[in-house]
């Protein structure tokens, strides 16, 4: 069974299709996101890709988050969850990307500096 941190890690790691395959199971196999408990991870960028990540779902299957996502906190740097964002000719002025990322990033997002380009790999979830 996929866990919310073994999710987020691929999704840090930018590995895009594992990311969108743990998603895809984690919500199958977790249909009701208020129960899912908190990692336990000490690694911050984890927690706050995890809280970030469930939130995104919660927002996309018009249910609440847990409550323990809303006290975790954001980063000091921001994470790219697209990989190829940085690489694209036409995106390679560091202030369009982060414009372009910022505005594509739900608040809850935003909060933890974590941008993604609009129709990431968790379109589909």
């Amino acid at each position: 069974m996929t866990t919310l941190d073994e999710l987020a890690r691929a999704a840090l790691d930018s590995n895009a299709l594992l990311a969108r395959s743990l998603a895809q199971d984690f919500i199958r196999n977790n249909p009701v996101l208020t129960e899912v408990k908190s990692p336990a991870v000490s690694d911050a960028r984890v927690l706050a890709a995890s809280a970030a990540l469930l939130e995104l779902f919660a927002l996309r299957t018009n249910q609440p988050a847990p409550v323990w996502t809303s006290v975790v906190s954001g980063l000091e740097k921001p994470i790219y969850l697209v990989k190829a964002a940085l690489t694209m000719k036409r995106l390679r002025a560091l202030s369009m990307l982060n414009r372009l990322c910022r505005c594509a990033s739900a608040a809850f997002m935003r909060r933890r500096i974590i941008w993604r380009l609009r129709d990431c790999y968790f379109r589909s979830v």
